[in-house]
């Protein structure tokens, strides 16, 4: 709507996967957000939301492609066809000379369907190579794997985030949604205000505080406490037995190992005392309608995959999958998290859900991309797999990261920085110059959220379209444009890489109609109209799907499968060099590496620095005290952090925001021990000592 100098658009929150609606109003003095109401977030935003229009005119904004032809020598100015052409120019050599697996891309989940989309068959036909994931893998995998296992289907929440306001129980797992999805709070609560809410954190955060019942387990012992729980259901005549006969498989095999986990066992190895694991269960049980809710506390572990099973076993022993008022679900983090590992961009997957290794899959998708189906490469390796290798003998010579910081966000963070220094050729797609642009061969200024059209996917698998709202700078392209110009000069087919955003979700549509994820009756107009679409959507007549399994599960007998697991800890438990646990998260005032957030003069007022959050009594034992800055030492290197001293963390445990860059960076302390089946980090637990600056 126009009125006189002023535009404003309906459109959603660039940060998190609640995908707050709000409004952009375009003003010639400057251009301001505003909420709107929208079933996530009702009206409300957090203190990022409110201030993301500072991001549109951030000092630093990237107006121009930036080239160095020479490793030593500064990045410069140049015009888009000399960036293009000599971006070009590298892949074709390096492409002649070592094969297409010579060159890797890396993709994002803050980037829309369209351009997750657009990346993987990029990557596929373009580059012909099968090196690509996204930093996906390092957030949602292991839900996403979990999932796929028990229910035969992925989505992070298969209902509305707008059912968690009838619950009389919530059960939030690693999650501490008051500070990282603050508009969330609304929705759990009505079950907070009933004395329902349980969280399970090793700090007492923000949402701990919310909850009647705070459990703290040791950081890496969320299994151990998932099998306790289901001891007590068991144990304490709680099991829906019903539920279990009509509706599920395994439970036998998953109750002899649980058997052996009585809660007074689960105490002596996670801290929670016995009590109050039978409390929590009660609470469960006896509520009308619950919900177990899970996140990256307790999904980013060498045992990820294993550990989430694990909640979801409990919650099918007490018969909340698949009835309407009740159930799983996974908070996705990224904006995107749900659409980006939807639409190709991961290792294993075509569009649609799809896997790469699955001939009818590559057959439907390369007929619609109009290629031999022989054409398109197989399966690559997972993201670290993919950063650790780079520069060596078999791995890429060239990265092309489009969305993502590795420099920061990666696990191992000081190693993976000196992958990336050993390439060939390094080519980054931001608008801003991030941590990893800076050190790029290549930088292309691109668009940003209220700068183009798109669609984004939110934790409910609502699709959501985010319109455009203002003009980008002149010289800014959006990455749809990138990939564009570089396929045609790599001998793609003009039309085979649309550059409108419409025209490349209607061909995804195509892509995906018939697979898990069917966006086939998805379409902008719809879109547009306001309707509320959750995938799959297989025709333009279908309403969508805002709630999965009410009838049967994914699997060919419509049945959810109990995973049998067993406790083993984190992969680096302390011992007496590194004697505590530390474990990373998120703030307030922060998100993700921060390339965005740390740009926000009043983020960073809030918020200046790292610092780890340590109790007082380990503090005396280290020789730090509040306010010191000290030095915290992992296997794999150091952090400088402020220190907090805080009585509501274990003593056994450190906490580290990861958000900010250079010697703050707390991922240069992390673990990068992956999970056997979703390949994620060990980002939440790793051995560590403590000492002064």
């Amino acid at each position: 709507m126009s009125v006189g100098a002023r535009v404003e658009v309906d459109t959603h929150c660039p940060y998190c996967a609640l995908q707050c609606g709000m409004v952009v109003r375009d003003e010639p003095a400057e251009t301001t957000v505003a909420p709107r109401e929208f079933p996530t977030n009702r009206g409300g935003l957090c203190q990022k939301g409110w201030t993301s229009a500072r991001l549109l005119n951030t000092p630093g904004r990237l107006t121009t492609p930036l080239l160095r032809e020479d490793r030593n020598a500064p990045l410069r100015p140049v015009g888009w066809t000399e960036a293009l052409d000599y971006v070009a120019l590298r892949l074709h050599e390096l492409r002649d000379r070592h094969g297409a697996d010579a060159i890797g891309v890396f993709g994002g989940g803050g980037l829309t369907n369209e351009k997750a989309y657009q990346l993987g068959k990029f990557a596929r036909l373009a580059l012909g190579t099968s090196k690509i994931d996204y930093n996906g893998r390092f957030c949602m995998s292991s839900a996403a794997a979990a999932g796929i296992k028990v229910f035969g289907l992925d989505r992070g929440m298969p209902f509305p985030v707008a059912d968690l306001a009838e619950a009389d129980a919530i059960l939030l797992v690693g999650a501490n949604v008051a500070e990282t999805m603050p508009p969330f709070m609304r929705h759990v609560r009505p079950a907070a205000d009933k004395g329902g809410l349980i969280v399970v954190d090793p700090r007492r955060t923000a949402t701990a505080e919310a909850a009647s019942l705070h459990l703290a387990p040791a950081p890496g012992t969320d299994l151990a406490l998932a099998l306790g729980m289901l001891h007590a259901v068991v144990a304490d005549g709680l099991l829906d037995h019903r539920y279990i006969a009509e509706r599920t498989t395994g439970f036998d095999e998953v109750w002899r190992i649980a058997a052996a986990w009585w809660p007074e066992r689960v105490e002596r190895v996670t801290g929670v005392p016995a009590a109050d694991q039978r409390a929590a269960v009660a609470l469960l049980a006896k509520a009308r309608n619950a919900y177990v809710l899970t996140a990256r506390g307790t999904e980013q572990h060498a045992t990820g995959v294993a550990t989430v099973s694990a909640w979801i076993n409990l919650c099918l022993a007490l018969g909340l999958c698949g009835r309407e008022g009740s159930g799983y679900g996974c908070l996705t983090g990224q904006g995107n998290g749900q659409g980006g590992r939807e639409h190709g961009q991961k290792a294993d997957q075509l569009p649609g859900y799809r896997k790469i290794d699955d001939p009818a899959a590559r057959a439907h998708v390369a007929g619609v991309w109009g290629v031999d189906p022989a054409e398109l490469p197989g399966p690559g390796p997972s993201a670290y797999e993919l950063l650790d290798s780079l520069g060596t003998e078999r791995g890429p010579k060239a990265l092309l990261v489009f969305g993502s910081n590795v420099v920061v966000s990666a696990p191992r963070a000081g190693h993976v920085g000196d992958r990336l220094e050993s390439l060939e050729l390094l080519v980054t797609s931001d608008f801003v110059l991030s941590e990893t642009a800076a050190v790029a061969d290549v930088v292309f200024p691109v668009t940003q959220w209220a700068e183009e059209d798109g669609t984004m996917t939110n934790l409910e698998g609502r699709i959501l379209l985010r319109g455009k709202a203002v003009t980008p700078p002149i010289e800014v392209r959006g990455d749809l444009d990138v990939l564009h110009g570089l396929a045609i000069r790599l001998g793609q087919p003009a039309e085979r890489f649309p550059v409108d955003p419409e025209t490349v979700f209607a061909e995804l549509g195509r892509a995906s109609a018939g697979g898990p994820a069917d966006y086939s009756g998805a379409s902008y107009e719809r879109l547009r109209a306001g309707e509320a679409l959750h995938w799959p959507v297989p025709a333009a007549d279908h309403p969508g799907t805002p709630r999965l399994f009410l009838d049967r599960f994914a699997h060919p007998d419509g049945r959810a499968r109990f995973q049998p697991v067993e406790h083993t800890g984190p992969a680096e438990p302390p011992d007496p060099e590194f004697p505590l646990h530390a474990t990373t998260g998120r703030v307030l005032q922060h998100y993700q590496s921060g390339a965005q957030t740390r740009r926000v003069p009043e983020l960073m007022d809030a918020s200046p620095e790292a610092f780890v959050e340590v109790h007082p009594d380990t503090a005396r034992l280290a020789g730090v005290h509040d306010g010191q800055w000290a030095t915290v030492t992992s296997r794999r290197g150091s952090v400088i952090a402020r220190v907090r001293c805080v009585t509501t963390i274990r003593p056994d445990t450190v906490f580290l925001p990861f958000h900010f860059p250079g010697a703050q960076r707390a991922n240069l302390l992390t673990n990068p021990a992956l999970d056997p089946t979703s390949r994620m980090p060990e980002f939440k637990v790793c051995a560590v000592r403590l000492g002064p600056a």
